[in-house]
């Protein structure tokens, strides 16, 4: 019996140790709007092998079975088999002393497979693994810390040709460094920035901590967002699958997240964490994009006048209090038009502007008046139209995208959103909250 239990306590020690996952907290920083073409270069957050975490088991299972071997009966048929008794050769004494001291090997192992078996220890241990090897891969990290971007050069000189652009806060991997000047591959690119416009190395990592934003993605269908920690706790909203949350902590088993209904808590379950940086963009990417942008913004316009023609009715009455001078003539009528609806309902998953809607339901249906297809989805709103560059640069009608969120741009620093179920359609600061990105269809 003492051998089978042996067994069992090294068995439940190594499948502990091998089943064991854990992210590193990494808090979300500084988010830039930058390139336009939303390249990201995504760090895993489950960066850390289970390699070593096993290794130390194997060693810790030796060292615990050798230490049973040596408290156990010396007869080598008492070890063969529970059920065979001691040698009758031995003295009561020994017998007794023996017994005492496997019954204290046995609880020793029972004892130290408890703690091992217990996640909160082997956790810990593995972020501060996982935590080591990401800041050692920050240090290969090459981050422009300039007003707007640094060109990427063919060659460590001036003289060199242009191939892209590593704009500020944006990253790239190391390769070498010469004369002033570091190699990197970023994106698409590689070729040379100066060393003057970076930081790599030790400077690196804490700035990849505040640029970087950590993000979870949701990997079920709908998830649930409770107001603490626990599956007892009271659910604060809801979440589609793929839809993409601000990370603000992490907590083991459980995700601190931002949503439109404030600060929740998620399972580590159910989503995929990572680390967002933005690219370098090459000059042929950079080129692509304008003119897609370009031919996007007329076919929008055009389809909109289309619309207009046909349902000017719709536009009738709307209020244009909310909405500053400034932008395109499309993109005030975009915001005017969705100033409307204020004071309808919110309805999870829906996309009635009048019946009930949830954010991004809302500006795909206010969009789709101007003849204009969204996706249903705050996350892929990111990737819409063009980029712009901070909401300081914003301009009524354009699209803001925040962690799990999503409302349209009114001009005055404000914007109006399907909030929530208590609140319904609504009009807020446009800084309420963080905001992730800011994009422009007209």
């Amino acid at each position: 019996m003492k051998s089978g239990r042996l067994r069992i306590a090294t068995c439940a020690l190594t499948a502990s140790i091998a089943i064991s996952n854990m992210y590193i907290p990494v808090s979300a920083g500084r988010v830039t709007a930058l390139p336009s073409a939303g390249i990201d270069y995504t760090l895993g957050g489950n960066t850390s092998s289970l390699k070593d975490m096993q290794e130390e088991s194997k060693d810790s299972s030796s060292d615990t079975t050798q230490g049973a071997s040596n408290n156990a009966s010396p007869s080598p048929s008492a070890t063969a088999s529970p059920d065979v008794t001691a040698s009758p050769s031995a003295s009561p004494e020994a017998d007794s002393q023996a017994s005492a001291d496997a019954q204290d090997g046995e609880g020793k192992i029972i004892e130290e497979t408890v703690t091992a078996t217990s996640e909160k220890p082997l956790k810990e241990k593995e972020k501060e693994l996982s935590a080591k090897r990401e800041e050692e891969g920050f240090k290969n990290l090459v981050i422009a810390d300039v007003n707007d971007y640094v060109n990427i050069r063919s060659i460590p000189s001036e003289e060199g040709e242009i191939l892209g652009k590593l704009y500020d806060e944006s990253v790239g991997t190391f390769v070498s460094e010469s004369d002033g000047w570091y190699e990197i591959t970023s994106g698409t690119v590689t070729g040379y920035v100066k060393a003057e416009y970076c930081v790599t190395g030790e400077e690196a990592v804490a700035l990849a901590k505040e640029v970087g934003t950590r993000i979870a993605t949701v990997s079920t269908t709908t998830l649930k967002v409770r107001e603490e920690p626990g599956t007892d706790a009271v659910v604060l909203g809801l979440v589609p699958d793929a839809d993409e949350l601000l990370v603000t902590e992490e907590m083991g088993d459980w995700i601190k997240v931002n949503i439109e209904e404030g600060d929740g808590y998620v399972s580590a379950d159910y989503v995929t964490l990572s680390t967002e940086f933005v690219q370098a963009e090459s000059k042929e990417e950079e080129e692509a994009r304008l003119a897609k942008e370009k031919a996007d913004r007329l076919a929008a316009q055009e389809a909109a006048a289309k619309s207009r023609q046909s349902s000017s009715s719709q536009n009738a009455e709307v209020p244009t209090v909310y909405v500053s001078g400034g932008g395109s003539a499309l993109g005030n009528d975009v915001a005017n038009y969705a100033c409307q609806f204020v004071g309808n309902p919110y309805v999870y998953g829906g996309s009635s502007l009048t019946n009930g809607t949830d954010c991004s339901g809302f500006v795909m249906s206010v969009y789709a008046n101007f003849g204009v297809s969204l996706p249903h989805s705050s996350s892929a709103d990111r990737n819409v139209g063009s980029a712009v560059d901070g909401i300081a640069n914003a301009q009524p009608g354009d699209i803001i995208c925040y962690s799990g969120h999503v409302g349209i741009y009114i001009g005055n620093g404000q914007i109006v959103h399907a909030s929530t179920s208590k609140t319904g359609i609504i009009i807020s600061n446009a800084t309420y909250r963080s905001v992730l990105s800011v994009r422009r269809i007209f």
